[in-house]
């Protein structure tokens, strides 16, 4: 999370001047009482942006999204959509997704697919059940700011490889407001310690991360909180069923109705997984008209991720299962989360969290025949372990070389977990944010958010974010 965005002072009339139509010369253009034009066929929406991490280095990245309106009948909804993303960081990341969204081709079926591709060399990784993990922002502080202190982020780093997976499919239920969910989700995993030559890449010789320190990972799997078998990862191949209720008036920037699922996560052995297990996931939307005509909104979530039983691999912790047209986000802290919160900041067996948000569209209008529209947000996200992931230290004596090395790591497992709190407590943050909206689809975001509370330097100094969409 303490990524500094850099981006294009005037991308908004970027996105504006570089939107691409598709339409048939002979469609007539119709109008809302509004005076919103009805978009037909193809638009598009590229979003250029660039980024810097001081541990990833620099990114230059890409997104397309594609709608298909269709005659316009579905408007502002769309027919089909895709969305492209591509993003290279100059210490060796990369970020690939391809989305589809079709809800024609199979009669009264709604069909989604997704494939992600992750290759992170600097992921966050704070530990298990939020405050019982400590994070030493005082040292983290002094490596960016002093110059006699080395850079301790990579403290907190680990090198991972994911690649994600899955198919949808919806059907109706009940008046195309109770809806049947079922999809099958294949995710690969490979884990492991950051690469330090890549980490100290460039640094000042007074600023590289020593190899006589190490990284939180590494500690942990010293410790045996995390489990050898588990450790560089794995295959998890499984299936979610679930149920949808959805009275939103539309989907992409919704001003009024109820959007609720619930759904069960199956991965058994027999199916391919690796380390078995079953979670469940419950989330509550409620979007409420303040000013009509999608002036002021008041709009929130409400979240609960669980776990049935006391296991789940440690790299599944920290995604936040969807089914339908959004795809599994990494975790709990970032702009699809918990704004303001470190990445991966909170990771438990189960976690409760909500958004709140206040949404006011302070000017519509059209331009080059586009419906364009800004707005500002205020809004407070939070989350909690509810259930812990299990931290006790996982080793005998008969695993060690010596009496010695094991008498070393189980001091400093007791000096580490003394640090932290007894049990998770809320983590709170509050922020705002400017939205640019084309087409009541095609939305850019910039927000930022920050940690408040007695704890608050245990989860970051705050965030801000270039993306696109709304958290939800």
């Amino acid at each position: 999370m303490n990524t500094k965005h850099l981006i294009l002072s005037l991308v908004a009339l970027s996105l504006t001047a570089t939107t691409l139509q598709a339409q048939n010369a002979d469609d007539a253009i119709t109008q809302t009482s509004k005076k919103e034009i009805i978009k037909k066929g193809y638009n598009f929406g590229p979003l250029p942006a660039v980024a810097f991490d001081a541990d990833k280095g620099f990114q230059l990245g890409a997104l397309l999204n594609i709608y298909d309106f269709g005659d316009g009948s579905t408007y502002p909804n769309t027919r089909q959509q895709w969305y492209f993303e591509a993003s290279f960081f100059t210490k060796g990341s990369q970020l690939y997704t391809i989305s589809y969204d079709n809800k024609f081709s199979i009669p009264g079926i709604r069909f989604s697919s997704t494939l992600t591709a992750t290759n992170d060399k600097a992921m966050d990784f704070y530990g298990f059940n939020g405050y019982m993990s400590y994070f030493d922002h005082e040292k983290v502080d002094a490596g960016k700011k002093q110059d006699d202190h080395y850079i301790y982020t990579p403290k907190y780093r680990v090198n991972r490889v994911a690649i994600l997976f899955k198919t949808d499919f919806i059907g109706n239920i009940w008046n195309n407001k109770l809806f049947w969910e079922a999809g099958y989700h294949l995710s690969y995993f490979k884990q492991g310690a950051i690469n330090r030559e890549k980490i100290n890449k460039n640094k000042d010789a007074n600023k590289v991360f020593p190899d006589s320190e190490p990284t939180l990972f590494e500690q942990y799997r010293t410790w045996g909180i995390i489990s050898d078998d588990e450790a560089n990862g794995g295959l998890n191949s499984t299936v979610r069923l679930g149920l949808l209720y959805d009275t939103r008036d539309k989907e992409a920037a919704p001003s009024r109705g109820i959007w609720a699922e619930g759904h069960v996560t199956v991965a058994p052995k027999w199916l391919g997984t690796e380390t078995p297990y079953y979670k469940y996931s419950a989330t509550w939307r409620h979007y409420l008209p303040i000013v009509d005509n999608d002036v002021l909104t008041f709009a929130y979530r409400l979240n609960y991720q669980g776990t049935f039983g006391r296991k789940a691999p440690y790299y599944v912790l920290p995604y936040i299962t969807t089914m339908g047209q959004s795809y599994d986000r990494d975790g709990m802290g970032g702009f699809r989360t918990i704004r303001g919160l470190m990445r991966n900041r909170v990771q438990g067996l189960d976690m409760a969290a909500y958004n709140a948000e206040l949404r006011w569209r302070f000017v519509s209008f059209t331009l080059w025949n586009q419906n364009i529209a800004f707005g500002l947000n205020a809004f407070s996200d939070g989350v909690m372990v509810t259930k812990n992931y299990d931290m006790s230290f996982g080793r005998t004596a008969d695993e060690f070389a010596s009496m010695e090395e094991y008498s070393k790591a189980k001091a400093e497992y007791d000096e580490y977990m003394g640090k932290g709190l007894d049990s998770d407590r809320p983590h709170i943050t509050v922020g705002a944010g400017l939205r640019f909206i084309m087409n009541q689809n095609f939305i850019v975001c910039f927000e930022y958010g920050k940690p408040i509370g007695k704890y608050s330097k245990q989860d970051g100094n705050g965030a801000f974010y270039i993306n696109t969409g709304f958290l939800f």
